[in-house]
């Protein structure tokens, strides 16, 4: 309730115990679910002025959930002790360049596989996991007045993560009554000032009281340097390069030069474009255009069905007045999707590489996978020379008549540990990045792991063989109380140890209207 008497949004504490017996009471005839906000307040009567403090009271509890969410990650952090981690030198350890350091560890004390449940438990990425719980450690353990002033609301979440990210990790090595005394200067002017101004101002503070600290923040972000790639619309992407900022200049002004002078020349191309084949060409011909000296393996994902049907390049499609156009499955490349037009244009280079029909360019392969048209569930690998083979020899058993029967399907079990090179082909194609849930490591950087044990009685088959990068394979094989499972056509199920379960599909699979979406469950949830 509000001091005006209107009615407004506030944070208030329920027992669960309650919420769980009303809905258990409503009688069976009527579909429970949560009350919604809206359900409470007719947003549409109130006037501009009470839209405007109600959204200033949303800002408030939000500021509130935030600081109660920071404390709940940090007091399950402390639950997952890092005394059970492998210790280097053992087997399934961390590798040494990936061990994290004792002494600069931003959650001392705490599993190296906190970051992968906690992402689990909130559905997002364990590098945000990671933030969250680096984040929530400092703002609880180490800036005390910034977590308060977060829970009373006087500075919102955005201002709370600056005080997080400049007085954290960058100051661990500073003095705590430095770092004290730079908080308190910010809390002064964080209402007042934008998010970036803010931590703009919390660096510069840092660095007037501790100069140190500065040369210690430009080499660990020189170590942090890496090259990534971000997908975009409309078939496009953004190749980021994170490097010292003179390099960035040097690069910058390099490729601007070079397209001004091509612009000079009378390339009648935009600027920009110019600049991006400046770096592209730089980067895969050093050697000068036309001399390839730099290979790369790059996936292209290209559905038949799409390459014989319209694309963007085609008339477009004459429908009837209210009709939508037949869906078209897209094209990939290296996860990304890409319209059909761009991926008839992306095969037209690649005939040019490998004249003669479809084939595997020169220092490249092909291969081709069939897939369930309805489903989208992978039924079988193969290559081109394999396939001509199966043409030729036809049925076995009916070698003199179009039988319809299959003579092709997923390779067989083998009676080993060690994997078939069929079989790798297969998983590999089906799953084409790690399946621990929130993870995109790319399939070929992966491990093929038994989901089942080998020694526990686990086949050596695709329906009990998944992508695992070396992170997750070690977690699920040297991690306490995970579990994990999946059918035969390759559905993963993973469970944390506080019991929340989540489930990925492989890519392709389509997800029909009629089937529920998955939602995070506790196995053996808590007696309300």
């Amino acid at each position: 309730m509000s001091g005006s008497g209107g009615v407004g949004v506030a944070v208030t504490v329920v027992p669960t115990r309650l919420t769980r017996a009303i809905a258990e009471e409503v009688d069976d005839g009527f579909r429970f679910r949560p009350v919604r906000l809206g359900d409470l307040v007719d947003v549409g009567r109130l006037t501009a002025a009470e839209k405007t403090r109600e959204l200033q009271r949303v800002v408030r509890a939000e500021s509130a959930l935030a600081a109660y969410k920071a404390q709940l990650v940090v007091a399950l952090a402390d639950d997952r002790s890092d005394a059970a981690d492998r210790r280097h030198g053992l087997p399934g350890a961390a590798a040494p360049e990936w061990a994290r350091d004792g002494a600069d560890d931003p959650l001392p004390g705490v599993s190296e596989f906190f970051p992968d449940e906690l992402a689990l438990v909130l559905n997002c990425a364990r590098t945000g996991a990671t933030v969250l719980a680096e984040h929530s450690h400092t703002l609880v353990e180490k800036l005390p007045a910034a977590w308060a002033a977060l829970a009373d609301g006087l500075i919102d979440r955005p201002r709370a993560r600056a005080f997080a990210a400049e007085l954290g990790w960058p100051a661990r090595n500073t003095d705590p009554r430095l770092v004290a005394e730079v908080e308190a200067a910010g809390l002064l002017v964080a209402a007042e000032m934008s998010v970036r101004r803010l931590r703009k101002f919390l660096r510069r503070e840092l660095i007037r009281r501790d100069p140190s600290a500065s040369e210690r923040r430009r080499k660990g972000a020189a170590r942090s340097a890496d090259v990534t790639v971000h997908g975009c619309e409309d078939g496009m992407a953004e190749v980021r390069i994170f490097l010292p900022a003179p390099e960035a200049a040097a690069i910058k002004a390099a490729a601007d030069a070079r397209a001004r002078a091509a612009k000079l020349a009378g390339d009648l191309r935009p600027l920009g474009m110019l600049r991006a084949a400046f770096v592209a060409d730089a980067v895969l011909r050093p050697g000068g255009r036309g001399e390839s000296t730099v290979s790369a393996h790059v996936t292209v994902i290209a559905p038949l069905p799409t390459l014989a049907g319209p694309g963007c390049d085609h008339a477009a499609e004459v429908l009837p007045a209210g009709a939508l156009p037949t869906p078209v499955e897209p094209g990939e490349v290296d996860g990304h999707p890409i319209t059909a037009g761009q991926l008839r244009d992306l095969l037209t280079q690649l005939d040019s590489l490998c004249p003669g029909g479809l084939q595997a360019p020169t220092g490249g392969t092909l291969g081709i996978a069939l897939v369930d048209p309805a489903t989208g569930a992978l039924r079988a690998t193969v290559t081109r020379p394999e396939l001509e083979r199966l043409v030729r020899r036809g049925c076995r058993a009916h070698p003199d008549g179009d039988c319809g029967c299959p003579v092709l399907g997923r390779p067989a079990r083998v009676d080993r540990y060690r994997h078939s090179p069929a079989q790798e082909r297969f998983v590999r194609t089906r799953d084409r990045t790690c399946r621990h849930p929130g993870c995109s490591g790319r399939a070929a950087w992966a491990d093929l792991d038994h989901v089942t044990a080998h020694d526990d009685g686990g086949p050596t088959d695709c329906g009990n063989l998944c992508c695992l990068c070396r992170r997750h394979h070690r977690l699920k094989t040297h991690a306490r109380g995970w579990r994990y499972s999946m059918t035969t056509d390759g559905v993963l199920t993973v469970t944390t140890p506080g019991g929340v379960t989540r489930t990925t599909r492989p890519p392709g699979w389509r997800v029909h209207a009629d089937e529920p979406p998955h939602r995070a469950t506790l196995e053996d949830p808590p007696p309300f």
